[in-house]
Formats: C-alpha cells, structure tokens, sequence
C-alpha cells in the first residue's frame, strides 16, 4: 500500500478557519507540487480531499477527480484518517491533501513514532509505503517532497 499526504499550500489567515483561501505563494506551490505529482502517481490513485477551501483549492491544481471526506476537515483525527485511506489493507495508493497537525500525527503513527509528531510543511508532500519483506510488512518513507524543490 501507498499513503501520500500532501498538506494544502500556503493560505490566508483569517477566520472561518475552513473558508482561508490559498496566497498568491500558495497557489504557486500547489501548481508545483501538482506537476511533480501527476508525474509520478498511478493512474490507480485515489485522491481523498478535505473539505476545507484551502484543500480544495490545492488539489483543483492536481486536474484529477478526488472525493472531498468530511472526516478530514481540521480537526480530524489519526483514526479517521487511517480508515479513510482504509490503511493498511486497501490495495491502491490513497493521497490525502489535509492539515497539519493531523497529516504529521499520522506519518509518525504509520511510521512506527507515534510518541512524535513529523512536521509536514506547508505544500509538501510524504510518501509512506507497505511492502511484505520476508513473512512481514515493512513500512517505509519512499519521499518527502518540497515545491521549492520542483523544477519548473
């Protein structure tokens, strides 16, 4: 199995906290991250997408369908996250374009940290994968990827 997370680009602050919209930055960024996805994703992927604005404006760079889960709104949880992707049993990648604290509690989890939480920047994305190894399942971290690393 393939998780990817990649959290919403740069947004505006401001109140209601699910109605921010991307900057000019963060448009930017998620038009880049979206190029170096689509370069690199099975055409398998599904894309689960929260139904914040930022998050949607992110993905909408992307140009591929995806399903907007309540469940990953701001406050959700490792656990909601995990039974969204259907971790660790479904059988295609699942990218979920999310929030912080959430997306890094999750890759702490799923990495074998869960006493940590990773920081998952803003725009970036990690890329987790499960593969049996010998009579076990390995997790391991396959990419951790950066905007400002993405040739234009």
């Amino acid at each position: 199995m393939e998780l990817i997370l990649w959290r919403h680009a740069e947004a505006e602050e401001g109140e209601p906290d699910a109605e921010r919209k991307l900057t000019g930055k963060g448009q930017k960024q998620a038009a880049k991250m979206a190029r170096w996805l689509d370069s690199n994703l099975p055409e398998t992927c599904r894309i689960l997408v929260s139904p914040a604005v930022r998050t949607q404006e992110t993905v909408a760079h992307l140009h591929r369908k995806f399903k907007t889960v309540p469940e990953l709104s701001v406050g959700a949880s490792i656990e909601d996250v995990l039974t969204a992707a259907n971790w660790p049993n479904s059988r295609e990648p699942v990218l979920i374009v999310g929030h912080q604290p959430y997306l890094g509690l999750v890759a702490a989890q799923v990495l074998g940290t869960p006493q940590q939480e990773c920081a998952v920047r803003k725009g970036n994305v990690w890329w987790i994968t499960q593969k049996p190894r010998e009579d076990e399942l390995q997790t391991y971290l396959k990419a951790i990827m950066s905007p400002d690393l993405v040739v234009k």
